[in-house]
């Protein structure tokens, strides 16, 4: 199935599946999907598997949302007490559309018990309470997490609440990660599980007992990762630069958000480390996975600056994670979009792709756990193997036979789909939107209007919005230290925010006259900023001699600097 076909069902507000292989694209139709969710004044509940796999979506576990926390199995007595929680109440009964991501990775337990709690708080006995589901994920990676690692666990596919759902399976074919067909071959073997002699022999050309330097290493366990990670730290001279995390909102939010994040609380890096960037730029100019060194400090801001692979030099910039509910940030977090690279753990690699990669499976315990780092590569050029064990090529064999069957479906649904006359499809579309309580866009407005810019994805906010709201509260003639507070960001957030419609010529200076400094510091300033050479503020702050501060000397610069 396309991802344009696999985008029409989902319109439909039918229950899916959405599956395919790694690079398959799974992730660009959840996010186009909350787009026009978004567009058509519908605002999905975004929830996934793992703390890690919530950072990416700006979401919360679906444990967290549901309420149902670490357990494994509620009683009556259990789901009557959640369903009671005024928070768990309040976003269950206000959902409407409700997606789960890494849904592979939850038990059938877990999404019972999930079910079980809808089912009570919306009191309605139909799945999850009527709530139009979207699962997202593939069987063939990492399986449910589960206490002690109990073996019994069961597939969330095997629960009562799938087979009450009855998805329909949505398999996309395209592949947007692989470039090489014979790596492709090796993994799409692994999936039916096949592997032949010539599977190994070409896995077996990749060993290296010397990787790259610069090539990230996969572990299957945290110890190498660490260990590695602080020795190779230690070989570089000088002092370490430290940057801490930052973080707003509910507190079990905001340690949720720490678990899953990729940058750690605490980043210690010096020049000519090997650095990977931990989230995708919204601007594009780097993704979640891309590899640099850092090649120095930004002397102005002190933030590091990261040559990558491809030869750009990037500043660092902070970035927030957030976990939005309703539309709105409950809890942020922000840090240095970065992480050493020298080695990390397959675990944490999922939803990453990479040039190059140093992978250990000599180690590998976990069905799906080699076939997770092995197709983070792009290239078979890209693998260096340092350890393989039988294992590592092995995945469920309850999931390959499932496979079948979630690709016969995904095929006939295809089939059925596209028999549909267009009109016929469209009013499926618009029916749904209606009883969501939205408004109706037809492709062609909804492609105009992200064209126009303002429509968010799944973990984003449009940046419309963002820049309204800010805009709103400086015309309220809120301090800086409150509107930073109300909007869950920094100060020096803010003092971009007012920059970017100072650009945009969308806010006066009689909107923010009341944050400026005294009239003879700001000539003072603009002296100051007259006399310096180039744009960094470093030198102005330092002829100044640290009387004004970045924010004072930044707002000053808006009233007419040079």
């Amino acid at each position: 199935m396309t991802q344009r076909e696999a985008l029409a069902i989902l319109k439909t507000g039918a229950n899916v599946f959405l599956t395919g292989e790694p690079g398959a694209g799974k992730t660009f139709v959840v996010n186009e999907y909350v787009r026009w969710l978004r567009a058509s004044g519908i605002e999905p509940a975004i929830t996934a598997a793992t703390g890690i796999a919530a950072t990416h979506i700006s979401g919360m576990t679906l444990h967290s949302w549901s309420g149902i926390g670490v357990a494994d199995a509620l009683s009556v007595a259990d789901i009557d007490r959640i369903a009671q929680k005024e928070p768990v109440a309040r976003r269950v009964g206000k959902a409407k559309v409700l997606i789960i991501d890494e849904v592979s990775m939850l038990s059938a337990a877990v999404l019972d018990a999930a079910d079980a709690v809808c089912r009570e708080v919306r009191r309605a006995d139909a799945p999850f309470g009527g709530l139009s589901l979207v699962l997202v994920g593939d069987f063939f990676q990492l399986p449910p997490v589960s206490r002690g690692r109990d073996p019994s666990v069961r597939f969330c596919y095997e629960s009562a609440a799938w087979q009450a759902l009855n998805p329909i399976a949505c398999y996309l074919s395209e592949q947007h990660r692989q470039e090489d067909a014979a790596f492709l071959d090796i993994l799409s073997a692994m999936r039916a599980s096949a592997v032949e002699e010539l599977h190994y022999e070409r896995l077996s050309a990749r060993r290296a007992s010397a990787p790259p330097a610069d090539a990230p290493r996969l572990y299957s366990h945290n110890a190498d990762v660490d260990r590695e990670n602080a020795a190779e730290l230690a070989k570089l001279p000088g002092a370490a630069k430290v940057y801490r995390m930052t973080a707003s909102g509910r507190e079990n939010l905001v340690e949720a958000l720490k678990r899953g994040c990729l940058s750690p609380e605490t980043l210690e890096l010096k020049e000519g480390a090997e650095v990977m960037f931990t989230k995708n730029s919204p601007q594009g100019r780097y993704a979640n996975g891309t590899l640099g060194r850092v090649a120095g400090f930004d002397s102005e801001s002190g933030y590091p600056i990261v040559e990558t692979r491809q030869g750009s030099a990037i500043v660092a910039d902070p970035m927030e994670w957030q976990v939005v509910e309703d539309g709105k940030v409950r809890a942020s977090i922000a840090q240095i979009p970065l992480r050493l690279a020298y080695a990390m753990t397959v675990h944490k690699s999922q939803g990453m792709s990479m040039d190059a990669a140093a992978i250990d499976l000599a180690r590998a315990f976990e069905y799906g756990q080699g076939y997770v780092a092995l197709s983070r590569v792009r290239t078979l050029d890209g693998l260096h193997l340092l350890g393989l064990n039988a294992r590592a090529l092995e995945v469920h064999p309850e999931v390959a036979l499932k496979d079948h069957e979630f690709r016969a479906a995904s095929e006939a649904a295809a089939e059925t789909f596209a028999a549909m006359v267009p009109a016929e499809l469209e009013e499926m579309q618009k029916n749904f939107v209606r009883a969501m309580g939205g408004d109706w866009l037809s492709e062609e407005a909804f492609e105009e209007k992200k064209s126009r810019g303002g429509l968010a994805a799944a973990g984003k906010r449009a940046s419309a919005d963002r820049y309204a709201d800010t805009l709103a509260l400086l015309r309220e003639k809120k301090p800086l230290n409150e509107i930073a507070k109300a909007r869950e960001l920094t100060v020096q957030t803010i003092i971009r925010h007012i920059e970017t419609l100072a650009a945009q010529g969308r806010i006066h200076r009689a909107d923010y006259e009341y944050l400026l400094p005294r009239a003879d510091a700001i000539a003072e300033i603009r002296e100051a900023l007259a006399a310096a050479e180039g744009d960094k503020l470093a030198p102005v702050h330092e002829a100044l001699r640290g009387r004004y501060s970045y924010e004072a000397i930044r707002l000053a610069r808006l009233t007419g600097a040079k």
